[in-house]
């Protein structure tokens, strides 16, 4: 009897202790809405001008997604992290776009493995490029999937040929694949973030590598960002008007450079936003080189409830007629702490060949203005 009692009382103690030293979540958010368009294009570099659409659309705020994550205590404050995450469309239950046009992933936001401690955290495998949250952390807007910093740097991809078919863009970029990032801790409000991305094409050392650095600065309500971004054979897939297909050879051309600097400061419940950035084809200039500036305007009135608003303007810096300017602003409401209702409208002004949108997933024709609103809700989990 006491050798069993001493045997369930042994088990117990490792599996509490093992619960204590490693766990899995699964976490998650949905986000559905009713969008209105005043036009729409059939994809981001059409002329086509088809109308108006009125459609349940996924992403008023951020895309919804599903994860799962864990970490692992090794001891000495150091942990092993991984995280598996990947979008998809709340309507219809879609899985997220890859890297290769038309196909689609479970996982295609995270899907890293790494190692945390006093250092920072180092992870590996695809991910969030860090210049994404500099971004957001300096626009009043968040880089909400709705008129924001996002929408407006998507503008810049859409006007370098980019056609919303894959992750791959041709300006910056939103998820690496095979990426390694270094984040900092904090210091004194500072913190550093570097990415180095390896290509892994035979015989081009620089065939499809990344590499960016952030530099942040977050203490007594500013953020300031700057970035730095460079890529070789980004965007290399093209999508011909009948659906083939074409994959431009790796040759190492450093083609996708973007830089980024921007401040937000928050007094109270006031919070007011500005940015600049650049983004170019160094290996052909004179075809792809873009600037882009911001200005955010938000008011949280109760705990509950804000108000942001935000202005993005594109510039073509080879084209003076190609530009264009948006202007968005929203509502949300916090039904709980894992609800918020939101509603939100905006417009486009689009000339020569530009064509931003002001939702993700709904493109704008070129050279055309347009009018969107939008209501919905997103619950986390």
């Amino acid at each position: 009897m006491n050798l069993k009692v001493i045997g369930a009382s042994t088990l117990v103690a490792w599996a509490v202790a093992a619960h204590a030293q490693s766990s899995v979540t699964l976490y998650g958010a949905v986000d559905t809405g009713l969008l209105y368009q005043s036009t729409n294009a059939p994809n981001f570099q059409s002329k086509v001008n088809l109308g108006h659409v009125y459609e349940l659309k996924d992403a008023g705020i951020f895309t919804s997604f599903w994860g799962i994550k864990g970490a692992e205590d090794i001891g000495g404050s150091y942990k092993v992290n991984f995280r598996l995450q990947g979008a998809f469309a709340s309507p219809n239950g879609k899985l997220g776009l890859s890297d290769t046009p038309t196909s689609t992933a479970v996982f295609n936001q995270q899907t890293t493995l790494g190692i945390s401690g006093p250092f920072g955290s180092i992870d590996a495998g695809r991910q969030f490029v860090p210049m994404i949250f500099a971004m957001a952390d300096t626009d009043v807007r968040g880089a909400q999937f709705f008129g924001s910093i996002l929408t407006a740097w998507l503008g810049l991809n859409q006007a370098a040929g980019w056609q919303g078919t894959s992750t791959n863009g041709a300006i910056g970029a939103l998820y690496d694949a095979n990426a390694i990032v270094y984040q900092s801790p904090k210091f004194y409000g500072a913190s550093l973030a570097l990415e180095y991305a390896p290509g892994g094409v035979p015989g081009q050392f620089q065939g499809g590598t990344r590499e960016s650095a952030v530099l942040k600065y977050s203490n007594f309500g500013l953020n300031l960002s700057a970035v730095y971004y460079n890529g070789h054979d980004t965007n290399p897939f093209t999508t011909t008007a009948t659906g083939a297909i074409i994959t431009a050879p790796s040759t190492g051309r450093d083609n996708n450079r973007f830089y980024y600097l921007g401040a937000m400061y928050t007094f109270h419940d006031l919070s007011v936003s500005t940015s600049y950035s650049i983004g170019k084809n160094p290996a052909n200039g004179s075809h792809d080189d873009f600037e882009m500036i911001s200005g955010g305007l938000g008011y949280r009135f109760t705990p509950f409830f804000k108000v942001t608003s935000g202005f993005y303007y594109l510039k073509d810096r080879n084209v003076s007629s190609n530009q264009s300017n948006l202007f968005a602003v929203g509502a949300e409401y916090n039904l709980s702490k894992s609800t918020i209702a939101y509603a939100q409208v905006g417009h486009v002004n689009n000339r020569g060949n530009m064509s931003q949108t002001i939702a993700y997933g709904a493109p704008v024709p070129e050279g055309t203005s347009s009018t969107a609103a939008m209501v919905g809700i997103r619950h986390g989990f």
